[in-house]
């Protein structure tokens, strides 16, 4: 079967092609060819994640060192990373650093866990009862917004200058973030999920537990780890309050003799301590939230 483009009545011949012939279909299929094409990031050479994330602090290392070495940085505005790097091993070897990040990490410890059962704690009673939020929610709120810094002479007062007010500094800066990203994430459980869940036959207790918590659970590790992050940050404070052990106590007596180098390794430890933090949380936010598909980045 041919399809013609002349008209019925012209005189013209018709110089379409007849479907049926070989070279015709050969010539439709070679028109149609598909190529395939390769994404751009596949044809990328691919670089190793830890070479990249390492790039930027050896990068600033080495510049950090090219300044000490031309005089740029004088030791005493900021010691090299080569002075820096024995002057720590010298702590090390010590002990006096592995005591001090001991003790320090108690202090931390104790802190996170009372923050988090108490910010936790007020966050479940505000966000699964109305009572509870016209109860608790404005009282947080006012305390919120009060610099824990700015408690410490009453914090002295009423513990003296022993563990409990460094202790009490890291839990009130631990408190809140918890609370405000728990109760958001409670409020923020899809209601069509509740009604499911009440359709299904959940009592108010299966709701909380099977809906409700699972929802709030991002929310609840995000302000984890940034309770973590304030909870180093009072750490700095709690300890310049008559501290006779501690990181903030080495750092104390390093400021009294003009010693930068043993100042930076004591900012470079609580990095490295808040770094290794993050990684912990991260890691069981992982495993925790298995069920829960994000996006990673490309």
């Amino acid at each position: 079967m041919s399809i013609s483009h002349a008209p019925p009545d012209s005189s013209e011949p018709d110089i379409s092609p007849i479907s049926g012939s070989p070279k015709a279909d050969t010539d439709d299929r070679s028109s149609f060819d598909l190529v395939p094409l390769v994404p751009t990031s596949s044809r990328r050479t691919r670089v190793p994640r830890w070479l990249r994330r390492t790039t930027g602090p050896l990068v600033l290392l080495a510049l950090w060192q090219l300044l000490s070495s031309t005089g740029v940085l004088t030791s005493d505005v900021l010691a090299s990373p080569g002075r820096i790097a024995r002057v720590g091993w010298d702590l090390i070897d010590s002990g006096s650093l592995t005591s001090a990040m001991t003790t320090s990490l108690q202090r931390v410890a104790i802190g996170l866990l009372l923050g988090t059962v108490i910010g936790t704690g007020l966050a479940l009673v505000s966000g699964l009862f109305r009572v509870g939020e016209d109860l608790v929610d404005a009282p947080v709120q006012m305390l919120r917004t009060v610099p824990f810094v700015g408690l410490i002479p009453l914090f002295i007062i009423w513990f003296g200058i022993g563990e409990a007010p460094k202790v009490a500094i890291i839990t009130l800066g631990v408190t809140f973030p918890l609370y405000l990203n728990v109760y958001a994430g409670i409020r923020g459980v899809d209601s069509q999920l509740i009604e499911a869940g009440e359709s299904l036959g959940l009592s108010r207790w299966g709701l909380v537990r099977h809906v409700v918590l699972p929802g709030a659970l991002p929310n609840a590790m995000t302000g984890l780890r940034y309770s973590l992050g304030i909870a180093w940050l009072a750490l700095v404070f709690a300890e310049q309050i008559n501290a006779d052990a501690g990181i903030g106590f080495l750092m104390v007596q390093a400021r009294d003799f003009l010693q930068t180098d043993v100042i930076v390794v004591c900012l470079i430890v609580y990095a490295f301590l808040g770094l290794l933090a993050d990684f912990l949380v991260r890691t069981l936010e992982r495993l925790l939230l298995q069920w829960r598909p994000t996006f990673t980045g490309r």
